[in-house]
């Protein structure tokens, strides 16, 4: 590592410890580089900024944005938290297990990890010290499992790989429901082995249909928008970028005239509350687009490329090396900001593995999901810190024993890419046989 590059580190780590927004950081470090290490005007950053905002699949992100917060400010999330209590009520931990399941149900609408946090953590921690679960455990399994909700489509993640990589969005949304499901699978076997002995937790009495039917019922309207999202995309009635204002509409729609849990005053309200998260993530963008620019013009990711070819020859070493390194860059740096600097690093070498764009993606995801569940800067961490007044480290504690089931199933589709690829192979948009 050459004098310039240990400069455009320190700048960057040195803004992030002094606590200066990401967006920030990013835009000043790629001012520094063109500065100190270029010939180039810096009238192309401009341009750059211009070029990362005029892109439509950044619509398709707030507007999954905007239905987040419809079903966090209505009642769909109470729907979708009591439909999976009475699937699994009758099981040792029941209730934490359908914290999980709705934490995936959740994430088939929003897309962000946040949001699920937000609306179910919330929710869902005092409900389970209220029924005499262990405050850790409760506080553990409703801050790991709002990763679901960039794991399971759509997902925010995805979309902004996509940008970057051409690879399809409806195909790589597939690419997510397989380890999505192995994470619940997981957690929930986890929860039945630690509770299953504890007298202190009531379980309810096995469902009946006539019970399940009138809970569906009383949720049909809930369940449905993750229905309406992928058989209108996979029917071809609209595109990926579209199901996301069709989300949208249909939220409002069944908030203020079927649940009718929300007036007009609280449309204007979420409406305004999506445009500045809106605005936050977009000025992340610029940012991390800006500091992007920067490392191709510095001929980083080629340097990069040619370094990880010399030393490692096999595509399982790789693969390996590339996971734990992701892993750490989680513990660093948020999703966003990850996905749009390391993807167009990784992207060159992954045909000179023969790793299939669409499973690595995959995998990118998954990695900097678990990221939002580690320290220094895991996101939900802080949230839910903030909830419970806990101190970082009890919260992380907490979330331990189901980080390292997250990363075991993450490990598993690694080396499984027929697993990962099934479903976009299935229906025609895997990018290899």
């Amino acid at each position: 590592m050459d004098t310039a590059h240990l400069i455009i580190l320190g700048t960057l780590l040195g803004c992030m410890a002094a606590m200066i927004p990401v967006g920030i950081c990013l835009f000043f470090t790629a001012v520094v580089g063109f500065l100190m290490f270029t010939d180039l005007p810096l009238l192309m950053l401009a341009g750059t900024i211009f070029r990362s905002m005029d892109n439509f699949a950044l619509v398709v992100v707030l507007y999954f944005i905007l239905c987040g917060n419809i079903m966090t400010a209505g009642s769909i999330v109470d729907k979708l938290i009591k439909f999976a209590h009475a699937l699994v009520s009758w099981l040792p931990g029941g209730l934490a297990m359908a914290g999980c399941l709705a934490c995936g149900m959740f994430g088939a609408i929003s897309g962000s990890t946040v949001a699920t946090m937000v609306a179910l953590g919330g929710f869902m921690i005092p409900a389970l010290v209220k029924n005499k679960y262990p405050e850790g455990f409760a506080i553990g399994v409703m801050t790991a499992s709002p990763n679901l909700g960039i794991i399971i489509p759509p997902s925010i993640s995805m979309i902004l790989y996509c940008m970057i990589s051409n690879v399809s969005v409806e195909g790589i949304f597939l690419t997510g429901y397989l380890p999505g499901v192995g994470i619940m699978l997981g957690q929930c076997i986890y929860i039945y082995f630690v509770l299953r002995n504890n007298k202190d937790i009531q379980r309810d009495p096995f469902p009946t249909l006539k019970g399940l039917w009138a809970t569906f019922k009383e949720c049909f309207w809930a369940l449905m928008l993750p229905v309406v999202i992928f058989a209108g995309i996979y029917s071809g009635a609209f595109t990926a970028n579209e199901a996301a204002v069709v989300a949208s509409v249909y939220a409002f729609f069944v908030e203020l005239f079927i649940h009718k849990t929300m007036g007009w005053k609280q449309v204007v309200g979420v409406t305004v509350n999506s445009a500045m998260t809106s605005g936050s993530l977009l000025f992340i963008v610029a940012g991390a687009t800006c500091f992007g620019r920067y490392l191709t013009v510095d001929a980083i990711p080629a340097q990069v490329t040619e370094w990880v070819l010399t030393y490692i020859k096999s595509p399982y070493m790789f693969l390996l090396a590339s996971q734990v390194l992701l892993l750490i860059v989680g513990m660093l740096m948020d999703v966003i900001s990850a996905t749009l600097i390391l993807g167009p690093v990784f992207l060159p070498l992954l045909n000179a593995y023969g790793i299939d764009v669409m499973h690595f993606g995959m995998l990118f995801t998954v990695n900097l999901a678990i990221g939002y569940t580690t320290p220094p800067v895991g996101v939900s961490l802080y949230i839910a810190c903030a909830m419970t007044k806990k101190d970082l480290l009890y919260v992380s504690k907490a979330t331990l024993p189901f980080v390292i089931i997250q990363i075991i199933v993450l490990f598993i589709f690694t080396y499984w890419e027929s697993g990962s690829l099934w479903l976009p192979r299935l229906f025609g948009y895997a990018t290899s046989p």
